[in-house]
């Protein structure tokens, strides 16, 4: 028996900001309660047409999966982060560290699992803070026994506040710093 696939799309995403009566800037005509939003999963940047009527909070988790959606109309597409409003665009860090908090146990496997991209760069490189020193220290203690948390992660190798290094890898992958990604999709 094969494992599933891979999910396509973003079942729960984070509002990052809403505007009311306003047109949708992925699809032409549609207007109303227009959210920016971050997925949870591949953390990519939507833009979400909210229920007339209907409240929102920045921060605020929202189900976008087709079997679930109580408050949303529909997911208009895919926004790139040079065109979300700078409201958005400041939220991102906050919600991207609860996300980051919130799913220890997938990031803690990510640490445990991760190995070379290329001959040169390893997977653990990529996180800001982490270079060769650090992560002989890392691939070494993950050998003795696999992570266990992000305080295991930190007492064990000496990596300080490694939810802080994850988010800012994270937020240069939305942002396109990065030339590699590998927690958000493109």
């Amino acid at each position: 028996m094969s494992a599933p696939a891979p999910k396509k799309y973003e079942d729960t995403v984070r509002v990052l900001d809403f505007r009311t009566r306003q047109r949708s800037t992925t699809v032409r005509g549609k207007r109303g309660i227009i959210l920016t939003t971050i997925g949870e999963t591949k953390f990519t940047l939507l833009e979400v047409l909210g229920v007339e009527g209907t409240t929102f909070e920045v921060g605020e988790r929202i189900d976008v999966s087709r079997e679930n959606r109580s408050k949303v109309s529909s997911v208009l597409g895919k926004l790139e982060y040079e065109r979300i409003p700078s409201s958005a665009r400041d939220e991102i860090p906050d919600i991207v560290r609860e996300i980051v908090e919130d799913s220890e146990e997938r990031f803690v496997a990510y640490i445990n699992r991760a190995e070379p991209l290329t001959p040169r760069t390893h997977a653990l490189e990529i996180i800001p803070g982490v270079g060769r020193r650090l992560l002989k220290v890392i691939v070494d203690e993950r050998a003795k026994s696999p992570f266990t948390s992000y305080a295991d992660v930190e007492e064990r190798t000496g990596l300080k506040d490694p939810v802080m290094r994850i988010v800012q890898r994270i937020i240069d992958e939305i942002t396109g710093v990065t030339r590699m990604n590998i927690f958000v999709k493109r």
